[in-house]
């Protein structure tokens, strides 16, 4: 048996999984993880998060010398549901349809499946994760499923019984949990099977159930009626897929899954599955971790059926993947707000994290400090840095971009200077500024309308001097005269030079110290650098 080396949660499941397995004495080798990918709409960064949290587990097990594998399975032979707001109203005809048999509307992918799939797989492969790729319509298809789907069938009077017993739904009792695709409509959803031939692997059916769908493009409720067909489909050539209820059990059991998480959203069809993985197809189910939904600023559920939506994709043009690996890795369960907003916090307690790592931050618990570099460890993906990484604050570079009227690489080298000069940054890291300064700049593009300034404690001798300081520069001063005009200020006022000079640098650079005066007026444009200055003074 295997103790929890930490108090980390990803520890703490790995360690519960191994001694699991080493019960159950099944022979697994490989512990598999397993993360479901949505492919009927566009995969949010929730979505993403139920990767990373998958991902977590994984790097636990192989931490303790196990061998693992993540699964990223895309659920793309699902039905369409939904029209997706944001998309193109023709989809609508194709409600019903598997989505891996809806043209792409993009046409850049084999269908509309894999195109939604590919924005997750695209996420993962931005970020570093190790995964091994399943197409729900290629494993139908392959034949790992058939041995499950018959017994399903078979048994499905049984299975109809834990339904009821579990949450109350009568439907299932003479209902086989399988929707063939209609050979004339081409619709899943319409269909019921109507009896099982087990030998040949088929199953008669009659598309004649009636299927509610949504078009949220324009708010209107689509009821797709079925074509009235009768034929035969057969379910080892992936003519159908299993209904929800029980398809996790199927793969669980096929791909032999050690541990899966999932929304508390689905834990009823989650417990289901379990019964029916345990008591109907032999096989005990994974371990679960159930997490909470992230949720978007103002408490709206964050849904991959709505097209504007915030992906990871989104967050990687603001910050590194580092950062979004401690949004999902700093904690498993816990309803979380979520905007852009937050990314210069989760950037800046990256870097705090690198202090904390290298002791050059102190922690008086010693608990915290294990577990914050554990953490760090994991933010990492266990492969930790070996010296402490670059760190620059988020806002003072959003600051300098905001205050910079140059752009590329000419913006790089002047505040590589300005950094340089005031202690911020040292030779060796311009890659590390370079891409850094692009995350700033993309978040400053998007959110200046709610950046805020922070009003600073100061006299109404001070504010008077920095505004008459601005009011003063004009166009063309040269950079020793701008200096003496600082100092003429803070003489004639009987103002502390400290002080003033380091409420200057806050309001044009974020930063209490930065180059000479002059200089930097010169450097930042002098009309730009009088604006940050009479806006921040203006604040008090």
């Amino acid at each position: 048996m295997i103790k929890e080396k930490s108090m980390f949660w990803a520890d703490q499941f790995a360690a519960q999984v191994v001694n699991r397995e080493e019960t159950l004495r099944r022979g697994i080798n490989v512990f598999r993880v397993e993360s479901g990918l949505g492919a009927s709409g566009i995969p949010h960064i929730g979505s993403f998060g139920d990767v990373l949290r998958q991902y977590a587990v994984k790097l636990a097990l192989e931490d303790l010398g196990i061998k693992s594998e993540l699964i990223a399975y895309s659920d793309d032979r699902d039905g369409l549901r939904k029209v997706p707001s944001g998309f193109d109203s023709s989809l609508e005809k194709y409600i019903g349809s598997p989505v891996t048999e809806i043209p792409d509307p993009f046409r850049c992918h084999g269908s509309y499946g894999e195109h939604m799939s590919s924005i997750l797989i695209d996420a993962m492969e931005r970020t570093g994760v190790e995964y091994t790729f399943k197409s729900a319509t290629e494993v139908y298809r392959s034949g790992v499923l058939d041995d499950a789907i018959e017994k399903l069938l078979l048994n499905y009077k049984k299975i109809g019984i834990i339904i009821k017993e579990m949450v109350g739904q009568e439907k299932f009792l003479d209902v086989y949990p399988y929707y063939p695709v209609c050979e004339k409509c081409g619709r899943i959803y319409t269909t019921r099977v109507t009896d099982v031939f087990s030998k040949e692997r088929k199953v008669a059916y009659a598309c004649d159930q009636e299927f509610k769908g949504k078009n949220q493009a324009t708010g209107n409720a689509v009821i797709v009626q079925g074509c009235g067909h009768k034929g035969e489909a057969s379910f080892a050539k992936a003519d159908g897929k299993l209904a929800w209820k029980v398809e996790f059990a199927a793969r669980w059991a096929s791909l032999k899954i050690s541990f899966e998480a999932a929304g508390k959203d689905i834990r009823d069809s989650v417990n289901i599955n379990d019964r029916v993985c345990r008591e109907i197809l032999d096989f005990d189910p994974p371990l679960h971790l159930f997490y909470e939904l992230f949720l978007e600023t103002g408490g709206k559920k964050i849904s991959k059926s709505v097209g504007n939506v915030f992906t990871a994709q989104d967050w990687l043009r603001y910050g590194s993947k580092k950062s979004i690996s401690l949004l999902m890795f700093k904690r498993a369960t816990g309803t979380r707000e979520l905007s852009p907003q937050d990314i210069p916090k989760y950037m800046n307690e990256v870097d705090d994290l690198d202090r904390i790592f290298f002791d050059e931050k102190k922690l008086t618990n010693e608990k915290e400090t294990t577990q914050l570099k554990r953490l760090y460890q994991f933010v990492n993906f266990m492969n930790t840095p070996t010296k402490p990484s670059f760190r620059i604050n988020y806002d003072t570079l959003v600051n300098l971009t905001k205050v910079l009227p140059i752009k590329n690489e000419e913006r790089l080298k002047v505040v590589s200077d300005i950094l340089e000069q005031t202690g911020h940054a040292k030779e060796g890291y311009e890659n590390e500024l370079k891409e850094r300064l692009e995350y700033a700049a993309n978040w400053l593009a998007v959110m200046k309308d709610e950046i805020k300034a922070v009003p600073i404690e100061a006299g109404e001798d001070e504010k008077a001097g920095m505004l008459e300081f601005a009011r003063s520069l004009k166009a063309g001063m040269p950079a020793d005269e701008i200096q003496a005009l600082a100092f003429d200020i803070v003489k004639r006022n009987g103002l502390d030079a400290a002080r003033f000079f380091k409420m200057l640098y806050v309001s044009i650079l974020g930063i209490e110290r930065g180059p000479k005066i002059g200089n930097l007026a010169s450097i930042l444009g002098i009309e730009r650098v009088a604006e940050a200055i009479t806006r921040y003074a203006s604040n008090f």
